[in-house]
């Protein structure tokens, strides 16, 4: 499932083409892009809308609707009113233009004359038009501007469960998904299953330190790609799994010391280790 550099390559892909653009038309093609929005009909809801901003928190993307609000959640911002949702799954995509596919799910044709088309293959994303307060319980993530390194190294000290499995915990810190945790662990030096609330604050914050670097470096690369399901919005494949040092390479040697990485399971994930760097 796309994580946060991802996401965010998609969101700063596409938002130069929805920013300031009214939605005309809205052509569902499949049943399931739908689903999230009950009996009600997108193709009916969207259509008259201006789409004010895009926007990202975590792994999820939104469109700001007609008066829209800044991106940084401050006081008094209303939490009610409706955005639309744009969930990838594990293979969504959005692609501008009369893009052709049999795996199209929803057209969206927009007042300059523009198409955007959402690619998903295996059905899993979604739009939905919703309330911002839909996602209240996601916590900021490592890129965002109102992100507290100290304050989200004692939330992660909190928790008695393996810090692997708590850097997943959306409600935690957001964006970070399997990849991306174990980079982060392999970057830290820290073993996956360790009691997160055996950590020591300096740990912990240079844990989270290590996610903001590691999240940067992937979006600076467009994310992480291995196979055609995930491409940005022109079509390209992101370059980051070029320079994963943990994630998927079981077997080979650690970057660092060259002992064989070691593949195990932290709360039914495969995960990626370094024995020796890593260790209790």
């Amino acid at each position: 499932m796309p994580e946060l550099p991802e996401v965010e390559t998609v969101r700063r892909g596409i938002a130069p083409y929805l920013t300031g653009r009214k939605v005309t038309e809205v052509e569902l093609l499949h049943p399931r892009v739908n689903r999230e929005q009950g009996s009600e009909d997108l193709a009916s809801l969207l259509p008259g809308h201006t789409i004010y901003s895009v926007e990202r928190r975590g792994k999820y993307l939104w469109l700001e609707l007609d008066a829209g609000a800044s991106r940084t959640d401050g006081p008094g911002r209303d939490r009610d009113r409706p955005v639309v949702f744009i969930h990838l799954g594990m293979s969504g995509q959005l692609r501008v233009g009369e893009y052709s596919s049999p795996h199209v799910r929803l057209r969206a044709r927009l007042d300059d004359g523009s198409t955007v088309c959402f690619v998903d293959q295996r059905t899993f994303g979604y739009w939905r038009l919703a309330p911002l307060s839909a996602i209240s319980h996601i916590a900021p993530d490592p890129l965002s501007a109102e992100f507290d390194s100290a304050a989200v190294a004692r939330a992660i000290r909190k928790r008695k469960s393996p810090v692997k499995s708590v850097l997943l915990n959306q409600e935690v810190v957001s964006g970070i998904g399997n990849i991306y945790a174990d980079e982060t662990l392999w970057a830290a030096r820290v073993h996956p299953k360790k009691r997160a609330s055996a950590l020591r604050q300096k740990d912990a914050v240079e844990l989270v330190a290590a996610a903001r670097a590691v999240l940067a470096a992937a979006l600076e690369r467009g994310g992480t790609s291995f196979d055609s399901l995930y491409v940005n919005v022109n079509g390209e494949s992101g370059r980051y799994g070029q320079s994963l040092a943990a994630y998927g390479r079981a077997g080979q040697p650690c970057l660092r010391c060259a002992t064989p990485l070691k593949a195990v399971t932290v709360g039914g994930r495969t995960t990626t280790l370094c024995p020796r760097c890593q260790g209790y």
